[in-house]
């Protein structure tokens, strides 16, 4: 299902994609230096690159959509407000913070826009990667690297070949082992932060499982990236997965090409 974003952002989605790529840089900037590690009050870390990332984005976001709500990770103030608007951004400066700490450069940057409880614009930018991931006023998925822009669409697997899974590096869970066993499993990969909706978007992987807890920032953006390519997002029972939910807790959720059952 397509959600119009042409009133909302459609002539600031560039400017948007800027910023994006402008706070990976204030990460980049961070990963090379001694981290000073702190723990927030659930036990994950944070570090300067989060806050340093996170006042960029909140600041610009503030300044190029003023009147639409920012919800991020790192402003835990938000959290437990209900949300009495349609519309709202749902940001983590720097997704895969434990990824980030151990220099593997599997962490992102993910930025969403949610209306009406569902993601209409999503961008996610890579910095280790130098790669940028976004959706466009016409609903559409677009990938930038290496000097190239390509427009990305979700995998059509043949039938009987099995599927590409890909699973979460750091958060492994017995109920995904159990899930597994339903498909024909071709190949497994195991990646870390929002990074395993670009697999799903760009085609490279077919199936994302996720038993165990989310929050709205971790999937917002990567989101509206899978549905712009084609896929799917929904519960595990296949309900729709909808947002400004209490807490802004996710359930589990799969991620899917087209066409998967």
């Amino acid at each position: 299902m397509a959600f119009s974003n042409d009133t909302l952002i459609g002539p600031r989605i560039a400017d948007i994609n800027l910023m994006a790529i402008a706070a990976g840089r204030i990460i980049m900037r961070n990963y090379g230096s001694e981290m000073e590690i702190t723990t927030k009050n659930d036990k994950s870390p944070v570090t300067q690159a989060d806050i340093e990332a996170n006042n960029f984005i909140v600041g610009n976001l503030s300044r190029i959509t003023p009147g639409i709500p920012v919800i991020s990770e790192e402003q835990t103030a938000n959290h437990s407000q209900p949300l009495t608007t349609e519309c709202f951004w749902l940001v983590d400066p720097l997704d895969g913070t434990k990824s980030f700490i151990r220099k593997t450069g599997d962490f992102t940057v993910n930025i969403g826009l949610v209306k009406n409880r569902r993601p209409v614009f999503g961008v996610i930018a890579v910095p280790a990667r130098g790669e940028i991931y976004f959706t466009d006023a016409a609903n559409r998925a677009w990938k930038v690297g290496n000097g190239e822009k390509k427009e990305i669409h979700v995998s059509t697997p043949e039938k009987d070949a099995g599927f590409s899974f890909v699973v979460s590096h750091s958060h492994h869970d017995p109920e995904t082992e159990v899930y597994l066993k339903n498909y024909q499993v071709r190949e497994r990969k195991s990646a870390s932060s929002a990074y395993k909706f670009c697999l799903i978007a760009e085609g490279l992987a077919d199936i994302y499982p996720r038993f165990g807890q989310t929050m709205e920032w971790d999937t917002a953006a990567g989101h509206a990236l899978v549905l712009a390519a084609g896929g799917t997002v929904t519960g595990i029972d296949g309900t729709e997965f909808l947002y400004a939910k209490p807490g802004f807790i996710n359930p589990g959720f799969v991620v899917k090409t087209a066409g998967v059952l």
